[in-house]
């Protein structure tokens, strides 16, 4: 037992540093995402725009898997903070390019279009766990 509380002891302090870390880093992903986005997600999904609703949510998570990946293997806090910028940095390039490339989304997004919603958030996760499998390798 005091086996167990001693390695508790030394743990868990790392464990909540690095999670608390790695949770700064996706709220700052979020926050620049919904800087850089040509909708307004917030504002739609208070008007009852589920397709707003839908890229915002998936938007989240596929900032979150390259995050949690790079968590899962990283040994110390620097390697989080590094990595995660560049798995955040890969995300929002992967958001400007979708965007860019799928012709009319934003119009398509703010009338409440689903199936827009749908790829652009497919587009995003299927990066996501690419990036995620990169980061892990």
């Amino acid at each position: 037992m005091d086996v167990i509380l001693g390695t508790l002891q030394e743990g868990l302090p790392v464990l909540v540093v690095q999670f608390a870390l790695t949770l700064a880093l996706l709220v700052v992903g979020v926050a620049v995402y919904m800087a850089i986005t040509p909708f307004h997600e917030m504002r739609l999904v208070r008007a009852g725009n589920a397709a707003g609703g839908i890229v915002l949510a998936g938007s989240i998570v596929a900032l979150a898997i390259p995050l949690a990946a790079t968590l899962a293997t990283s040994r110390f806090s620097l390697d989080i903070l590094i990595w995660g910028v560049v798995a955040l940095v890969l995300q929002l390039l992967t958001f400007v390019a979708a965007t860019l490339l799928i012709r009319g989304l934003r119009g398509m997004i703010e009338a409440g279009n689903i199936a827009a919603a749908w790829l652009l958030v497919g587009v995003q996760l299927a990066v996501a766990l690419l990036n995620a499998g990169a980061m892990a390798g």
